[in-house]
């Protein structure tokens, strides 16, 4: 990986700091020698990097088996209904998911504030120790670092509840620590959204001025200016905060960031070209020492009797996402029109379908993907009673983030980074932020980010005339540039189309049929089962959990969840 020890090492891995257990689970230095940590620069690194832990615990790739947000959403659809203890499909299609007291699938409360009391005590030991040790200038660094952590957890939370309770390194009684251990912390009442959204914003802001443009040798990956202003633009978006996120993104730009050449390469770890300057903030993992499992839970089944070992699929594309890629000249993707001008549905597509999406007669590792019929990846029906057993039900497997040629997965694992920020978003972050400030006054501005994501992979320009049909092609270039990124079921959420898009619809596949003399049919199925999805009003902000409700008095719980 280019030798890149990662802060995750600490994060996921079993580093011992001077014999002491991970620092991962150092909580407060009060209860350590100073040796343990404050020895030197970096040891206390090594303390402040577990901060870090807020981001892997919702990796699309490390934790893609039990956090992957775009098959709660119409782009991706989970092949499990509770094999896998995926929650997904039941989410989707059970109104009883989510009740008072729990958000179900989302219920993150808990385990998102236990990161935010770990930051909280770090950023308090690091004025009791690490500054009066090695100085404001480094204290400040890694203030910056545990701020924009702590932001990150705070993104975690809002984005499911609204207003939460803002807890902070010297918001606890007297002044200090409010990490929940005092009896007079408890009782807390939450922040408005607006008000939950601003501190998130601030504490960016705070980070970004902090934080260095890049980090020497053994630290690379660790958050830097970049990273700050592009998750800034993201956050932004959710507080409708249009002007910051133009300005955060222009910042981003200024810092160097770049989209690199080819969009496939971007998402392997092991080509030729330098993503550096559109990776914003990447988590990184290290064949032999820290790996995790994404090939063996998305590769095509017809892998199983290559490589003699199971993969799973537990993620495939939906015909929703399939159908939004244009082909190569620009020319909309239609079941209706597609054979009059080409001589198949998929081979004429946009780069970005081919980096993102295999499909039948895909060029595969020295094979030809078949998801037809009784092909080396067939077809299998969803029910709802089991999974389809490592075989896709939509007709697509997920390509993006497989590492093609790496036949050691069955035994090493997976070492494929996962790209948490890129600077595509930023752009498009920027476009949405000028269109929703005042189209008639940004429309260049908004078409001329918009239209270098597309150029990017040789796609014509757009043209708008108004805010709506801009919208439109922002939404559909966000769905097909960010695939499989995690980000679509929260676009859709701040956007309030949620209900639209998911409640009473279904997900569809392409069930191919090939007949004895090679020739192929293809017919667009529901692929849920049977049920229509399920999305109401009330999803737009989960109950609190009952834990939370019975313990503070202050704490009330939204609309709608009685």
């Amino acid at each position: 990986m280019k030798n890149n020890i990662i802060l995750f090492l600490l994060v996921l891995g079993t580093i011992n700091l001077h014999g002491c257990h991970e620092a991962l689970e150092i909580e407060d230095t009060q209860n350590l020698s100073d040796l343990a940590v404050w020895s030197s620069e970096d040891a206390a690194d090594l303390y402040v990097t577990a901060s870090y832990k807020t981001f892997s615990d919702v990796s699309q790739v490390a934790n893609s088996r039990h956090q992957y947000f775009d098959s709660y959403s119409d782009l991706m659809k989970s092949t499990s209904w509770d094999q896998y203890n995926h929650s997904y499909n039941k989410a989707l299609l059970q109104s009883t998911s989510f009740v008072t007291g729990s958000a179900g699938a989302f219920e993150s409360w808990s385990a998102v504030y236990d990161r935010i009391r770990r930051a909280n005590v770090l950023l308090d030991d690091i004025s009791r120790y690490g500054e009066p040790k090695f100085g404001q200038d480094w204290a400040d660094i890694r203030r910056a670092e545990a701020r924009f952590c702590r932001a990150f957890s705070y993104y975690r939370l809002i984005r499911v509840y609204g207003g939460v309770v803002i807890r902070t390194e010297s918001s606890g009684a007297n002044g200090g620590v409010d990490d929940g251990a005092n009896p007079a912390d408890v009782h807390r009442a939450r922040a408005s959204e607006e008000e939950s959204w601003d501190f998130v914003l601030r504490e960016l802001e705070w980070a970004a001025d902090k934080l260095p443009n890049s980090w020497p040798g053994a630290w690379k990956g660790r958050a830097t200016k970049r990273a700050a202003y592009g998750l800034l633009s993201r956050i932004a978006l959710h507080a409708k905060q249009w002007e910051i996120a133009i300005t955060a993104a222009n910042k981003v730009k200024e810092l160097g960031g770049a989209l690199a050449a080819d969009y496939a390469k971007v998402f392997q770890v092991d080509s030729d070209q330098d993503n550096s300057a559109e990776l914003l903030f990447t988590l990184y993992y290290q064949t032999g020492s820290l790996v995790h499992s994404y090939d063996r839970y998305n590769r095509p089944f017809g892998d199983r009797e290559v490589y003699t070992t199971d993969v799973y699929a537990e993620h495939v594309p939906t015909a929703e996402l399939a159908d939004l890629y244009e082909f190569s000249d620009g020319t909309p993707f239609s079941w209706d029109s597609w054979s009059a001008d080409y001589e198949d549905p998929y081979s004429a597509r946009e780069p970005r379908f081919h980096a993102t999406i295999l499909y039948n007669g895909a060029p595969w590792e020295n094979r030809t993907i078949e998801t037809f019929v009784g092909g080396a990846d067939g077809f299998q029906a969803f029910t709802q009673t089991g999974s389809t057993a490592g075989h896709t039900c939509t007709g697509y497997y997920l390509r993006k983030y497989l590492q093609e040629g790496n036949s050691s997965f069955p035994t090493t694992g997976s070492y494929q980074y996962d790209a948490v920020l890129r600077y595509a978003e930023v752009l498009l972050n920027k476009a949405e932020a000028y269109a929703e400030l005042d189209f008639n006054a940004h429309r260049v501005a908004a078409l001329a980010a918009l239209n270098e994501v597309r150029a990017r992979v040789g796609l014509p320009p757009r043209d708008a005339s108004t805010k709506e049909s801009f919208m439109a092609y922002l939404r559909q270039e966000r769905a097909v540039e960010l695939a499989g990124e995690g980000l679509r079921y929260w676009d859709l959420r701040r956007w309030k189309l949620a209900e639209s898009v998911i409640h009473g619809k279904n997900a569809h596949g392409i069930k191919i049929t090939r007949a004895s003399d090679g020739a192929l049919s293809y017919e667009r199925v529901e692929v849920d089962g049977g049920t229509p999805r399920i999305f109401l009003n009330k999803y737009y902000y989960f109950s609190l959990p009952t834990s939370e409700l019975a313990n503070n008095n202050l704490a009330e719980n939204n609309d709608l969840w009685f």
